[in-house]
């Protein structure tokens, strides 16, 4: 059987499981839709959140990203899964014992305003579309390079994929569809890095392998490729830079507070029966993205010493490009990688010198989809990477658009225009905006706009910028105001758009940018895509500021900021919706 001929057998299966699990699961009620009818077991509910989480960017890009920044990229493994501690400690259980469906009906009942829940509304769509734009991209990308379709027709596939379990099941089928989906992505993350840890080191275990010694070298995994970076000219793998840790800080910050603040995590912990299970799920939730997480530095750092010994680390050891391997072969057919023979003696040159390097073209996000093939795995495993490329796209793609939707159908809808509607329209409404939600998407994924690439570190600092500290002060300072909160968060989004747009263009169109992307005009060395840190600060000295001088928030409001932080059990929660 050929490869291509395996791949549709088990992505076709992967796809048959999904939607089998959405007819089953089928919302039957606005609780299912919206919460999974808060029964969901806080192990099952970690694995899915692990799934909503790792998207395409985390299973695709990160350890690409890890093997060429090095050092560098540590600042997404400890910001993201830095993030769950804070959500595990500091969020889930006290918004689960509040009791609500959503992030903005939160708002809107700790601020006593319904202007505080349209604002909040307004924020959760734009972290959430500028987020799923770069899924339905990748969607479309994934399932072009692997189904050997047209990107339109990938991108199709996969919006009647989700629109069919995501329309049908709501949070229930979103759930454990997601749990089938951690499984495929978690595989087809973790066989590969075990094959090539084994051949490499001797052990089995990527997370071992990458502090042990080469079979071949008798040196260490991480001393070796230092010593071939230096050969070639490139930055030491891991070399730290000095100027730089300002930004590092308030980069690893922003993803902290950024993921913390996500409206399409924070929504998993409220479909759990008690607050006791919310803390439980999130411990679960990093329990399994660390196992991602912790073999992303292997598979990137090996990857990177693979990818420099096939291309040879000195002149007599420089890869003959009549005798590439068939992997190289393959992905030159796909643009991703191309080279130019400069001075036509037959051999490719691999250099940090742009007069005498060869290897005109090296996307990053190859790592991952290349490795089984680097690594002569059979083809079983290449159809399994396949669907784990896949899952990854569609869990978080469907998690986004849950949110979205149900903030329009339930905080605008229910919560300000029509709160007499009936459970039956309101379901109707929930289904009928999380199509709209998915069309909208769509859209945006066969137009992607120019920023596609900068929408994912957007959509954390707009989480962390406005809605993190509201959510803060929500729980733990019940002297906060609806004044107070609204200006916060109005002046976090504002100077977090600010900055970003001056650095990068508005809407990401790079000549209307005010000052370029260039270091020495950031503001104390800050990145744009790190500015969410500084938002947030800045929404916390505005909400203080104003709540000093406006009335403090009534009486009630005040005791129920009491009762949610008592450790009293799940007596709240079960009060809730």
């Amino acid at each position: 059987m050929d490869q291509q001929t395996l791949i549709y057998i088990v992505v076709g299966a992967t796809f048959a499981l999904y939607l089998g699990i959405a007819v089953y699961c089928k919302a039957g009620s606005t609780r299912e839709f919206y919460v999974a009818s808060k029964g969901v077991h806080p192990v099952a509910n970690g694995m899915a959140t692990a799934a909503d989480w790792m998207s395409a960017a985390s299973f695709i890009s990160m350890a690409g990203l890890i093997a060429f920044l090095g050092y560098g990229g540590s600042v997404f493994l400890m910001g993201w899964t830095g993030g769950f501690v804070l959500l595990a400690m500091l969020l889930a259980p006290y918004l689960r014992k509040f009791g609500k469906f959503t992030v903005p009906e939160f708002l809107g009942d700790r601020y006593y305003s319904n202007t505080a829940r349209v604002i909040g509304v307004i924020c959760l769509i734009l972290a959430s579309l500028t987020y799923v734009i770069g899924q339905m991209t990748g969607t479309g990308v994934a399932f072009s390079r692997f189904l050997e379709v047209s990107y339109e027709v990938g991108l199709s596939i996969g919006m009647l994929i989700v629109f069919f379990y995501a329309v049908m099941g709501g949070m229930k089928g979103i759930t454990y569809t997601q749990i089938a989906q951690y499984c495929v992505m978690i595989t087809a993350y973790t066989i590969p890095a075990i094959f090539i840890s084994l051949e490499m080191t001797g052990w089995a275990l990527p997370q071992i392998g990458l502090g042990a010694q080469l079979t071949e070298h008798g040196t260490y995994v991480l001393d070796r490729l230092d010593q071939v970076l230096n050969e070639l000219g490139f930055a030491e793998y891991v070399a730290v830079n000095e100027h730089n840790r300002i930004n590092m800080f308030f980069y690893t910050l922003s993803l902290m507070i950024g993921t913390a603040g996500l409206p399409h995590v924070i929504i998993r912990f409220f479909t759990v029966p008690t607050v006791k299970a919310a803390r439980s799920s999130a411990g679960w939730a990093l329990v399994f993205i660390a196992i991602l997480y912790t073999t992303a530095p292997a598979v990137g750092a090996m990857a990177r010493l693979n990818l420099m010994e096939t291309f040879g680390t000195t002149e007599a050891t420089e890869m003959v490009y009549e005798e590439r391997p068939q992997w190289v072969k393959n992905w030159e057919q796909t643009g991703l990688i191309e080279f130019t023979d400069k001075d036509n003696d037959g051999t490719i040159t691999y250099s940090s010198n742009e007069d005498e390097n060869e290897v005109t073209e090296l996307n990053r996000d190859i790592i991952v989809l290349a490795n089984p093939e680097i690594a002569m795995l059979p083809d079983w495993v290449i159809a399994i990477v396949a669907a784990g490329g896949l899952a990854a796209a569609l869990s978080t793609a469907a998690g986004l658009l849950l949110a979205i939707s149900s903030a329009v159908s339930h905080d605008l809808l229910k919560g300000v225009f029509k709160p007499d509607i009936s459970e039956k329209n309101e379901l109707l409404a929930g289904r009928l905006s999380m199509a709209g939600s998915i069309a909208v998407a769509g859209y945006l994924g066969f137009n992607p706009p120019g920023f596609a690439a900068g929408t994912v570190a957007l959509a954390f600092g707009l989480a962390a910028a406005s809605l993190f500290p509201a959510l803060m002060f929500g729980i733990f300072y019940k002297k906060m105001n609806k004044e107070g909160a609204i200006a916060g968060m109005l002046a976090g989004l504002t100077v977090n758009l600010l900055y970003v747009f001056q650095h990068k263009g508005i809407m990401f169109v790079e000549s209307t940018s005010f000052l370029g992307s260039l270091d020495p005009n950031w503001f104390f060395g800050i990145s744009p895509n790190a500015f969410g840190a500084v938002g947030a600060i800045v929404n916390f000295i505005v909400a203080m500021a104003v709540c000093k001088v406006t009335p403090e928030p009534p009486e009630n409001i005040q005791h129920i900021v009491d009762d949610v932080r008592v450790p009293v059990g799940a007596s709240l929660a079960s009060g809730g919706h």
